[in-house]
Order: structure tokens, then sequence, then C-alpha cells
């Protein structure tokens, strides 16, 4: 026992300085990353690309709202579930819309889609690939919430549907995915990122 301890404790002493630990320990990157930019330039309001990606946000959203409300009042005023796409269904025409959408847009707007995806990239300025995690997300929760982790379908669908118990809880499809995105931001910057680690470095 006492040989183990003591292997301990010249292991321990071996490296007296502090080695990093995860992404800061890789040194072999390939890459470099970008200096901060700025949230907002006065001169982008002159720009084309500024007022293209409006307009590619605005038809994006317009689209999915389309689609996945059109496929929740289909299931919801069926009068058999038999003849409806089911929850399965629901669950994909959200999690299929984000991904085509996103795909689409990406490259021209940054295809948010989605206010609190929005307010998460701005926390950590990165993209982060959501389709798949909007299906398993929908997949889980609809049959317990109904599902609004995106504030604007939440509202949009409050607006149309116009009904006294639609805005009964509409303020947690709104703190429930800012908090969501949050979160995200922090797991990000102090896990994948590594960030506290690096400073210290």
């Amino acid at each position: 026992m006492e040989g183990k301890e003591e292997d301990v404790r010249l292991g321990a002493n071996k490296f007296s300085e502090r080695q990093p630990i995860g992404t800061s320990a890789q040194t072999d990157k390939d890459y470099k990353e970008p200096p901060p930019a700025p949230l907002f330039e006065p001169g982008e309001l002159q720009s084309w690309s500024f007022y293209r990606a409006g307009i590619a946000e605005f038809v994006a959203t317009f689209l999915f709202l389309y689609i996945t409300v059109l496929t929740v009042m289909g299931v919801s005023q069926s009068k058999t579930k038999c003849t409806t796409v089911g929850v399965q269904g629901i669950a994909w025409a959200f999690g299929g819309m984000i991904f085509a959408l996103v795909y689409c847009t990406a490259g021209i707007s940054g295809g948010h889609i989605n206010p609190a995806v929005t307010f998460g990239l701005f926390l950590i300025l990165a993209p982060l690939p959501i389709g798949f995690a909007v299906f398993l997300v929908h997949l889980a929760t609809i049959p317990i919430t109904g599902t609004g982790i995106n504030p604007a379908r939440s509202l949009g669908a409050a607006i149309m549907y116009n009904r006294d118990h639609a805005w009964d809880d509409q303020w947690i499809f709104w703190v429930g995915p800012f908090i969501g995105a949050a979160l995200a931001a922090v797991y990000h910057q102090l896990i994948i990122r590594a960030i506290p680690f690096k400073a210290r470095a």
C-alpha cells in the first residue's frame, strides 16, 4: 500500500506547472478563432445583404409557421387519429422544416427562424445544429405541453387561434426557450469551448 501512495505522490509532483485541459490542450489547431464582430454597424442599413437577410428570415418563418401549424391543425381537427400523421408526424414537420429552412437560409441570414435561437447565438456567437434537436423535443413533449419552443410560432398560433385559453400560459412559451438558450450558451462556453480554462492557461 505504501508503494502505491509513493507512486501517487511522485506522479502528482511530476508536473509542477498546470497542464491545460479540454480544448485549451489542443495546440495543433489548424485555424484561428476570429475576433469578435461588432453587434451592429450603421453602414449595414445601406447594404442589400441586410435586407436580403431580413427577407430570407421572413419567408423562412412564414413557411415554417404555415407548414407546422397546418400539420397541428390537421391532427387536432381530425375525428380519428388514424387518418392523421399523429404526434410523430408533427415532430417530423417541425424538425424537418427547421432542418430544411436552416439549410436554405444559413448562408444568407444565419437561418435563425426563432428568436430564442437568435438570443442563444447572440450569447455564444456560434452556429448550433438544431433540426434534429427540434424533432426530438417535439416528439417527447407534444403529449405533455403541446411544445412551444419557438416563441414566434407560439405567438403566431395564439393570434390565429385567438381564444382565451390560447393566452393562458403564453408566457412559458417565451420564458422557457430564452432560459434554454441562455443555458445552452453557458454550456457552450464552459464545456464545449472551455473558455475559463483557456483564460487560466
